[in-house]
């Protein structure tokens, strides 16, 4: 299923790689080696990462949703509809980590200049504990924490 928006990893990682004049393989291994070096690269980086899980967990639901969708005649059944729950909140997830991406490349973006910018809470500090989003059914892995948001 594509709705016009699996390529927002592709053009967000292009403006990335334009912006510091280096691959993300480059960008990522520089941001390893020293992430207090750069910090606007260390976060964007970071929530690159954390955009390219997203867009997985949407492929990921997208091709359960149609498969479920196979097996179905002229009604859905609960189960099919709770797969598409979990498409349209992982489209959701995706689209929320692709504005934060969206807002750490903009330089003129609301918030970044003026006397508020200073006060601007870092993206990165937590405030408590990390909530945890649900693993794909049949995944392996565990939940994984959502960065930023408090509890």
């Amino acid at each position: 299923m594509s709705d016009g928006t699996d390529d927002v990893v592709d053009v967000l990682t292009e403006q990335i790689e334009r912006r510091f004049d280096m691959s993300m393989d480059e960008l990522r291994a520089a941001v390893a080696a020293a992430p207090e070096a750069h910090g606007e690269a260390t976060e964007l980086v970071r929530w690159h990462a954390l955009l390219t899980e997203a867009q997985a967990a949407v492929d990921t639901a997208e091709d359960d949703l149609l498969r479920a969708m196979e097996t179905q005649t002229d009604r859905i059944d609960e189960p099919t509809m709770d797969i598409a729950r979990r498409a349209n909140n992982a489209v959701f997830a995706r689209d929320g980590r692709a504005m934060v991406v969206r807002w750490l490349l903009d330089p003129e973006a609301p918030g970044k200049r003026g006397p508020t910018a200073e006060q601007r809470p870092r993206l990165d500090r937590r405030r408590g504990p990390a909530p945890t989003t649900p693993a794909p059914p049949g995944s392996t892995t565990a939940t994984t924490p959502t960065p930023g948001v408090r509890r």
